[in-house]
């Protein structure tokens, strides 16, 4: 990713205005193309190739009674996803994108399949009610692994899903704890918990965050509270942007992420492209931490990368846009007066 000058920002400006059409008529479409040209650093930006990562780890937490589903439920879908039954593989094959699924921290023996990707930290994280979650030299190696990961490749855009039962719990203290606002403001429905579970859902993560500040770093945040999924995405997010791709920031968990990779390597967040609005309670507030506007409001609050993956030909066309569209001058058609 380059830095752009402000000749660059003129000679995009122009680029965009120059355009068969009126001045702005392609709305958000038109900041998007800006967008994937900066990323690029070219006026003829590029969208041909994508890859969806998907990551999956299990917590500790989740045998307090976090989610409506047990925690065998994150061994079994990384297995539906290496078989392509998920929505996320669903969609991806739809759109002829490429999946590739990381283990990096699933409860019980290592899962053994010759299309997983072994990157396990450990099976699974401590209970972040009682203590951290990971320790110090866990949370870097989980990270530096994603950072590698995402690095990785020759395609245009990175596409980053997340498998793990708990995980939305784990996101909210995240989430809360470098905001410093308190995790009731943050927790949702998650794998669809109403009324007495939902409230012991956030009676528990009342308890878990008690146990620390208000307000941590991004770092130790991670640590106390975060999945090695979650961490390894992160870290996936800011390679995926140092090596000049870009980063379709999907759901809830993956904008938490975004966040994470935001304080840890600030000038990342300038390859993430937001691609929904999920319907899971809080994904708001961290987009606006984040300044963000998505570009789809689906109602949707699966993750697995599926809201990310629904982005893609949005961005294929807006880079068409400025690269193919033709210009006044090149259509021989007469502009405004």
């Amino acid at each position: 990713m380059m830095k752009q000058t402000g000749s660059f920002e003129t000679a995009l400006r122009q680029a965009i205005d120059s355009k068969t059409k009126p001045v702005g008529s392609l709305g958000d479409m038109e900041a998007l193309a800006a967008r994937i040209a900066r990323i690029q650093g070219s006026l003829v930006p590029v969208a041909e190739t994508c890859r969806l990562t998907i990551f999956a780890g299990d917590h500790g937490m989740a045998r307090a009674g976090v989610s409506a589903y047990p925690q065998d439920v994150t061994r079994q879908m990384v297995l539906n996803f290496l078989e392509g039954g998920a929505a996320a593989t669903v969609f991806a094959r739809t759109l002829g994108i490429d999946v590739q699924v990381a283990d990096c921290g699933v409860a019980g023996d290592a899962i053994k399949h010759p299309d997983l990707l072994s990157y396990r930290v450990a099976a699974g994280t401590a209970n972040a009610i009682d203590g951290p979650a990971m320790s110090a030299a866990e949370r870097d190696r989980a990270f530096e692994t994603g950072r590698a990961l995402g690095a990785e490749g020759d395609h245009h855009a990175a596409c980053f899903g997340e498998m793990g039962i708990g995980n939305t719990s784990s996101a909210s203290l995240v989430a809360a704890k470098i905001l410093g606002e308190p995790v009731t403001g943050l927790v949702g429905r998650g794998t669809g918990l109403e009324g007495d579970a939902l409230d012991r859902k956030r009676a528990l993560l009342v308890q878990a965050a008690g146990r620390t500040p208000d307000t941590l770093d991004a770092q130790t945040a991670l640590m106390e509270y975060a999945g090695f999924e979650i961490v390894t995405m992160a870290g996936a997010m800011t390679g995926a942007s140092e090596a000049g791709k870009m980063v379709l920031v999907d759901g809830f968990i993956a904008t938490v992420a975004a966040l994470c990779a935001r304080e840890i390597a600030p000038g990342c967040e300038a390859a993430f492209i937001f691609a929904h609005r999920s319907a899971e309670a809080g994904h708001g507030r961290i987009l606006d931490a984040l300044e963000a506007k998505p570009l789809l409001d689906l109602d949707m609050r699966l993750g697995e990368g599926t809201g990310a993956l629904l982005a893609w030909p949005l961005v294929q066309a807006a880079a068409a846009m400025l690269r193919d569209m033709a210009s006044f001058d090149s259509a021989g058609v007469s502009g405004p007066a």
